[in-house]
This record gives structure tokens, sequence and C-alpha cells, in this order.
């Protein structure tokens, strides 16, 4: 049941972190959960955990990870797009 959660919560991280910064995330709810918790292992590494934790995943790094994992992968798929 932990996991499901984790992947629940995963989710909505990518998909917040989306709506802040106007980009859509390939794979839709797929990318979304994958942005999530990337974001949180990336937040985690980078400032740590604090902040509020649900569901084992720190709230405010693990946003602030998928706010630049998204930016950085929206980078990424807009240049691929520009040289097709």
């Amino acid at each position: 049941m932990g996991f499901i959660l984790y992947l629940i919560m995963g989710g909505i991280i990518g998909w917040i972190a989306g709506m802040i910064l106007g980009k859509n995330v390939p794979g839709g709810i797929i990318g979304n959960i994958i942005a999530g918790i990337i974001g949180a292992w990336l937040g985690g590494m980078i400032l740590g955990d604090f902040g509020p934790v649900i569901w084992d995943i720190a709230i405010v790094p693990a946003l602030i990870g998928a706010l630049i994992f998204v930016f950085v992968l929206s980078l990424i798929m807009g240049s691929m797009r520009k040289r097709s």
C-alpha cells in the first residue's frame, strides 16, 4: 500500500510542478509520476529532508526538485522539436 501512495504523491508533485511552470510533462499521468519521483529524489539530494512529509516524501524539496526536472526536461524537449 505504501508503494501505491508513493506513486500517487509523486504524480501530484509532478502535476503541480507542471502547472507552476505552465509546461506539459510528456507522458501524461505516467510522466507526472516519473517527474514527481525523480523530483523528490533530486530535491532530497540537493536540499535534504525538511518541511512537511507526506507518505515518506518531503514536500518542499520534492516540489523544488520536480520544478528543476520539469524545466530541464522542457528545455531538452523544446530543442529536440526545433531540430525536427
